[in-house]
């Protein structure tokens, strides 16, 4: 029997059998999309400094998630499921805006990634130099950061199931002593120290970078769709359980570090959280606090790694890239896109958080103001669209939900310095000629693409009950041609088996 096959829709290329490599379950998900997102309360001290008091970062914590993690989980969970497979947002720009548009999403959404990753060894180096002051030397500090980045690239090039699992085992790890600080501050809370604020030290640039910050990247995990098992029902399940995770991780440590202690909110730096358990439970919780902030950033690596990584080897699938790209390993996992983002952890690693915080934030709001555009033109144009879940919301609505979270991304990009507006518009522009480049060879037959290589498409490389799964979705995907410049011939050609 025929088949509609399209480069997007099957896995030619990836010889290693599906069976052989596991998939992604809840509970690994879940973790995982936890350490995309927050990885546990470190770096939220500051939104208390910033926020003049302990009243705006508690109410933020509140309030932010209501019309902004909300939104942005239940948009990621319509289309990661409508469209499962490695690629998330690309494949979403895409088939709303076209390749161009997918490419350009696809781009800032690797970069940022790669530098927001860049962070995370160097984090774990300067949570250690306060009880090991050996890491704050140089020539300790870089073999140490290289060998920590190989080490964490090899439990990604391993397995994702892997990188779930150890997921799972550091998010327990890292949130364990804020349960136990919680429940011993409990005698020492006096709820009035919760409504401090001191408006005239609010520092609201500081504040809404460090709220927006600590709550983005839910569409991160959309880019590993095509690993997870029954993503149709997993995905929604794994949205809601770490929205609420995250935002009880953030909340617990925040009420009882603030209601407990009547320190001065000045004092609310990176990493004070470690004092925090000092002062209310002794040195063993300051050292179990700091040994949390250190497995935390390796887990936040191991998972940024990955959705960068599969997002790749979404886009080689889908044309975008050359094949190499999407050339898996023995256990399944993309070994030149893994490689490719170490190498741009490494030369990167030398930035401060402070120098790429508002980059990041501002390449993750054009593309996420990208992403609510194409949820809701896919509602128009494409109504009869397969998804499995959808926003129990009608198409009006739906757009109004997108609104209060499209204006904090406006608003963050208000607030940005004149430099990352600068920065920003170098990559912009770099993505615009990147593009056409690529198409270029393409043509030309420079380099190796998947959509190119009509004459290896055959049946057996997907197992029947795929098979199906995707000639279904490629029936209720009539306009998932969009991803391809290919003639309609050729089309013809690649859909014969």
């Amino acid at each position: 029997m025929g088949s509609n096959k399209n480069p997007i829709l099957t896995n030619d290329h990836n010889p290693t059998d599906k069976k052989s490599n596991p998939k992604l379950t809840l509970l690994p998900l879940i973790a995982l999309i936890f350490y995309e997102v927050s990885g546990g309360p470190f770096g939220v001290e500051d939104s208390v400094r910033s926020g003049g008091g302990a009243l705006l970062s508690l109410l933020g914590f509140l309030i932010f998630p209501l019309f902004w993690s909300i939104p942005e989980a239940l948009v990621t969970a319509e289309l990661a499921t409508s469209f499962p497979k490695n690629g998330g947002y690309v494949i979403w720009i895409s088939s709303a805006f076209g390749p161009f548009w997918g490419f350009q999403e696809g781009f800032w959404k690797w970069f940022s990634g790669v530098m927001d990753n860049a962070l995370y060894p160097v984090l774990f180096l300067d949570y250690l130099k306060h009880s090991v002051p050996v890491f704050d030397q140089l020539y300790a500090r870089v073999p140490v950061l290289i060998g920590l980045t190989v080490l964490l690239t090899y439990l990604n090039y391993r397995g994702l199931h892997i990188v779930g699992t150890s997921a799972v085992v550091l998010a327990c790890f890292s949130l364990l002593p804020f349960v136990v600080m919680g429940i011993i501050s409990i005698p020492k809370i006096r709820p009035k120290r919760w409504v401090s604020v001191d408006f005239k030290k609010v520092e609201w640039r500081g504040y809404f970078n460090s709220m927006f910050w600590n709550l983005n990247y839910w569409d991160k995990a959309s880019t590993l769709a095509g690993e997870v098992e029954d993503p149709s029902r997993t995905f929604p399940k794994a949205l809601y359980g770490a929205v609420i995770l995250v935002v009880c991780s953030y909340l617990i440590p925040l009420l009882a570090g603030t209601g407990s202690l009547d320190s001065d909110y000045r004092d609310w730096t990176d990493g004070y959280f470690a004092e925090v358990g000092m002062l209310i439970g002794g040195s063993w919780l300051k050292w179990w606090i700091q040994a949390a902030s250190a497995m935390s950033n390796l887990g936040l690596f191991e998972a940024e790694m990955s959705s960068d990584a599969f997002q790749l080897l979404g886009m080689s699938e889908m044309g975008m890239l050359p094949s190499v790209f999407a050339a898996r390993s023995k256990f399944g996992t993309p070994t030149i896109s893994i490689l490719c983002s170490a190498t741009g952890v490494i030369f990167l690693s030398w930035m401060s958080f402070q120098e790429i915080l508002e980059l990041l934030n501002f390449l993750y709001a054009i593309g996420m103001l990208f992403e609510f555009a194409a949820f809701i033109k896919l509602r128009l144009k494409k109504p009869d669209l397969h998804r499995p879940y959808k926003v129990p919301l009608k198409t009006f609505s739906a757009t109004l939900l997108c609104v209060p979270p499209a204006f904090l991304l406006i608003l963050v990009m208000c607030l940005a310095s004149a430099r990352t507006f600068l920065v920003t518009g170098v990559v912009l522009f770099v993505g615009c000629i990147l593009y056409p480049a690529l198409m270029h060879m393409k043509i030309k037959k420079w380099a190796h693409f998947i959509s190119d290589d009509d004459d290896d498409v055959n049946s057996n490389d997907c197992d029947v009950e795929d098979h199906e799964s995707l000639n279904m979705h490629a029936r209720d995907e009539a306009g998932v041609g969009l991803l391809y410049e290919s003639s309609s011939s050729k089309a013809k050609n690649v859909s014969q088996t």
